[in-house]
C-alpha cells in the first residue's frame, strides 16, 4: 500500500511545484493625492476598486512596473488618452516604463514639456464634460503591453516616455446600474494649472495586439461612496466634527495684548 501511495504523493508534490503562483500585475496603479502626501485608499466594492477624491486636491496617477523588462502603459483619465486627448483606446500612445521603474503621471500631456495638472473637480468642469465625453467620467484605467524581444525583425513605431513617473483586473463593462452610477457622478478630473514636467520620445514595439494587463479604478466623492455602500457610514478614514471641550489646555494665558 506505502508503495503506490509514495509514488501518488510525489506526482501530487509534482503538480504543486508546478502551479503557478498568484499572478502580480504587470504594472501597479494607485493615486497619490499630492496636496496631502498620501497614497489614496483603496475599497472593493461588487467587482470595482474605489478611492475617494477631496474635491479641489490635485493628484497623480501612480505606475509602478513589477517586472524586469520594459513596458508600455496607456493612460485612460475619465475615458481621455492622458498624453494625446483623444477619446480613450488601448491602441493609442502611452508611457514607457523601464524595468521595475514607479512613474507619477501627474496631469495631462500638454507637451514633452508641460502637463496640465489632474485635480479632482465638479463634473461638470471636468476635462471630458468640457470636451463633450461625460460618459466615463469617474474612472481611471490602464492598459499594459510587453515590449517584443528586440532580435525579431521590426519597424518600431514612436511611443511618448515619461522619465521617472494596486491594481485590479478591469471588470467587465457594467450594464444598467453602471449607467445609474454614472449618473450620479460627483467630481470628475479637471484640467488644472501647467506644470513643468518633461519627458523625451523613445522607440517601443508591442509584443501583442491586445494588452497584456487592462486595470482600473473607480474614484467620487466620500458622501457618495458612502451612499453606494463602497465606505461604511463611519469609515476608517472617518474623521469626527471638532467638538467643544471642557479642558482643551493646561493653565490660563495672557490675553492678547495684555501686559
Amino acid at each position: 500500500m506505502l508503495r503506490r501511495i509514495f509514488p501518488l504523493l510525489a506526482m501530487l508534490i509534482a503538480i504543486a511545484a508546478c502551479a503557478p503562483a498568484r499572478a502580480e500585475p504587470l504594472v501597479r496603479l494607485s493615486l497619490v493625492d499630492r496636496d496631502s502626501g498620501q497614497v489614496l485608499n483603496e475599497y472593493p466594492h461588487r467587482g470595482d476598486t474605489w478611492v475617494a477624491g477631496h474635491p479641489g486636491h490635485r493628484y497623480s496617477v501612480r505606475l509602478t512596473n513589477t517586472t524586469g523588462q520594459r513596458v508600455l502603459v496607456v493612460l485612460s483619465v475619465d475615458g481621455v488618452n492622458a498624453v494625446s486627448g483623444q477619446t480613450a483606446s488601448p491602441s493609442q500612445a502611452g508611457y514607457v516604463l523601464g524595468p521595475w521603474e514607479t512613474a507619477e503621471i501627474a496631469g495631462w500631456r500638454k507637451s514633452l514639456d508641460e502637463i496640465a495638472q489632474f485635480v479632482f473637480t465638479d463634473v461638470g468642469d471636468s476635462y471630458a464634460a468640457r470636451t463633450g465625453r461625460p460618459d466615463n467620467i469617474g474612472v481611471i484605467g490602464i492598459a499594459v503591453f510587453r515590449e517584443r524581444p528586440r532580435y525579431r525583425p521590426m519597424t518600431p513605431p514612436v511611443a511618448r516616455a515619461e522619465a521617472g513617473a494596486a491594481a485590479k483586473s478591469a471588470p467587465q463593462s457594467r450594464e444598467a446600474e453602471a449607467a445609474a452610477d454614472m449618473a450620479e457622478q460627483r467630481i470628475g478630473t479637471g484640467h488644472g494649472q501647467r506644470e513643468w514636467a518633461p519627458v523625451g520620445q523613445t522607440e517601443f514595439v508591442r509584443a501583442s495586439r491586445s494588452p497584456a494587463q487592462v486595470s482600473e479604478l473607480r474614484y467620487d466623492r466620500r458622501d457618495r461612496l458612502v451612499t453606494l455602500g463602497v465606505l461604511p457610514r463611519r469609515s476608517p478614514d472617518w474623521r469626527a466634527p471638532r467638538t467643544p471641550r471642557a479642558f482643551p489646555e493646561g493653565f490660563v494665558a495672557d490675553p492678547p495684548g495684555w501686559r
